[in-house]
């Protein structure tokens, strides 16, 4: 059973690690992801100081980012697909090493968010739970169920165009997708109480964020895909109108054929694969996904990495909504 962590009270209110709770009234568990971020760096430079080295590779471990042996590019057509190689090394590995994307030539298109954002534009927020600032996705953030099949690492890397493409150190990325069925946490049936394959990661001075997760499914009508949305920090993750860009991962076809074949897994995606293309996506369709179609490498039993470079240009007005599309 996990132990809720006791805060002290003081003249000013109630405290947590020395620090005054953002909610009074609630305890340290529901403070929101700004607290907890907080939490992380206080906790970080106080090993810092102790154990210099320990710190630097207890980072290094707590960062889930792989790319396999080779990496390959898709370009899209009409029917866009990408050679895919196997990789000796599993992908999804805590302390392999991230590798940024090259620059696109464009900005990122703005998208629907589709009806199952759980940012608060839709209904239900996890991105005011606790713990909502973290690398594995798997999991229900309550330590409810956990999401299974084939394992994933998504690794986007964020540029600042206004800035000059520079790396977009300190923005936040939220990233959600479905399941290996189809299924969203939060609003499908059965799994309305689940919070799995979602999560928020803070960009590193090298532009990259990871995600430790499995690969989505098909569901009918909609090409593979993974959707995210650029905060431009942590504590702006609170309100979705507040997001600076709003978008979606392409999965190439080759990779997605590969992982549907284990039909186990992803009974009905392979059937709703063959039915949709890029060009006929209600998203991906206007120009076939060129400047969100991600890169793979890896294979069905280590683990597959996907990757996308991603231009964030805050100059221009965003103007992707939560409704309707996605589904």
């Amino acid at each position: 059973m996990s132990r809720i962590p006791e805060t002290q009270m003081t003249p000013e209110g109630p405290t947590y690690e020395g620090r005054l709770l953002d909610r009074a009234d609630e305890p340290v568990v529901d403070q929101g992801a700004p607290f907890d971020i907080r939490t992380l760096v206080s906790r970080r430079g106080i090993l810092g100081l102790v154990v210099l080295g320990a710190g630097a590779a207890t980072l290094a471990a707590c960062t889930p980012a792989a790319t396999g042996s080779t990496a390959t590019t898709a370009t899209p057509t009409a029917t866009p697909t990408a050679t895919t190689t196997p990789s000796a090394t599993p992908t999804p590995s805590a302390s392999a090493t991230t590798t940024a994307a090259a620059l696109p030539a464009g900005e990122i298109p703005d998208e629907t968010a589709g009806p199952y954002p759980g940012d608060g534009s839709n209904g239900v927020d996890v991105l005011e739970q606790s713990g909502i600032v973290r690398s594995d996705l798997r999991s229900s953030l309550d330590g409810g169920a956990t999401a299974t099949g084939v394992p994933m690492t998504l690794n986007l890397t964020i540029f600042d165009t206004a800035g000059g493409d520079v790396p977009f150190a300190g923005a936040a990325v939220y990233v959600w997708h479905c399941d290996t069925e189809g299924n969203y946490s939060m609003y499908s049936s059965g799994i309305e109480n689940e919070t799995y394959l979602r999560g928020v990661q803070v960009v590193g001075d090298d532009g990259v964020v990871s995600f430790t997760s499995i690969f989505p499914g098909c569901y009918d009508g909609r090409w593979p895909h993974i959707h995210f949305e650029v905060y431009p920090n942590v504590d702006a993750i609170t309100d979705a109108s507040n997001a600076i860009a709003t978008s979606q991962v392409a999965l190439p076809q080759a990779t997605c054929e590969t992982v549907y074949a284990d039909t186990a897994t992803y009974p009905s995606s392979a059937s709703n694969l063959s039915r949709v293309s890029l060009d006929s996506d209600n998203v991906f369709g206007d120009d076939g996904g060129v400047l969100e179609l991600a890169t793979t490498s890896g294979d069905n039993a280590t683990g597959w990495t996907v990757s996308l470079g991603v231009r964030v240009d805050t100059t221009t007005t965003p103007t992707a909504g939560a409704m309707p599309g996605g589904r």
